[in-house]
């Protein structure tokens, strides 16, 4: 009995030994098509399409957050009114919550069934939802913080004297702010843009929640590199972020060598 459980385990053994060549040999194999596999799907079009998107939908959210930002920044340093403490932490609590669950609110708000797109659809047919004007949207709310922050600082920083005398030199408030209050604060101003822009560019969790994730419509930069890296293509998502990062840098390097010879 004890030789037959002997030959026994000794035949097996064998068998083991010979199969683990064997299954070494496929898991190589799987492998090396996997690899092929990412290379031959790395094309052109599946790294610039996302790349121009984000361009499109960073540089759109930009313009409204330079626009409204400003206007942000210099009621909330200048002005004093009822609720202003309210408004100041309704503008500055997307950077405190989680993107996800602004991306919740923005459904909310302008989702087709939302308190504003609602009507919206009702009226025109458009909607937010599944849509790189959602994304727009999910940018500007996300990185208009920042923008508001850094040109308050910069407003501040104004001397409070040379507002006073443009004021007795018969100037309205508008032509203050664009004559004296504006260039002298260009520095910051454009730090804020950049820094805007750059949070824009990379935003993701809002940016999934109201517009979804459709290539080559609201498939941003992020997005491309989250879906690549959970569909196994490695080498896609390699490329996809290491040109996102080389652009960020590149973007926040050249403005912030514009922004020192401007002041």
């Amino acid at each position: 009995c004890y030789e037959s459980r002997r030959g026994f385990w000794h035949d097996e053994g064998n068998e083991r030994s010979r199969s683990l060549p064997v299954s070494l040999y496929v898991t190589q194999e799987l492998s090396r098509k996997r690899f092929h596999s990412d290379v031959e799907e790395l094309t052109v079009d599946e790294i610039l399409s996302p790349f121009y998107l984000s361009l499109l939908v960073a540089s759109t959210a930009t313009v409204l957050i330079t626009v409204l930002g400003l206007a942000l920044a210099y009621v909330l340093e200048k002005c004093e009114f009822r609720g202003k403490t309210f408004l100041d932490a309704l503008v500055t609590v997307p950077i405190v919550l989680p993107p996800t669950v602004v991306g919740y609110y923005l459904i909310l708000l302008f989702g087709r069934n939302g308190l504003f797109g609602k009507p919206i659809y009702q009226a025109t047919g458009f909607s937010f939802t599944f849509s790189w004007e959602g994304a727009v949207l999910a940018s500007t709310v996300v990185a208009l913080p920042l923008m508001v922050k850094v040109s308050m600082a910069a407003i501040r920083a104004v001397d409070p004297e040379l507002i006073h005398v443009s004021y007795s030199l018969g100037k309205s408030e508008w032509r203050t702010f664009f004559q004296i209050i504006l260039p002298i604060a260009k520095g910051g101003v454009m730090a804020g843009i950049v820094l805007s822009f750059a949070r824009a560019l990379g935003e993701f969790g809002a940016t999934l929640m109201i517009a979804g994730n459709i290539p080559g419509k609201t498939s941003t930069m992020p997005l491309a590199i989250y879906s690549a890296f959970e569909g196994g293509h490695d080498q896609r998502a390699q490329a996809l972020a290491l040109l996102l990062t080389l652009f960020s840098i590149a973007t926040v390097y050249l403005a912030g060598h514009w922004t020192r010879k401007i002041r």
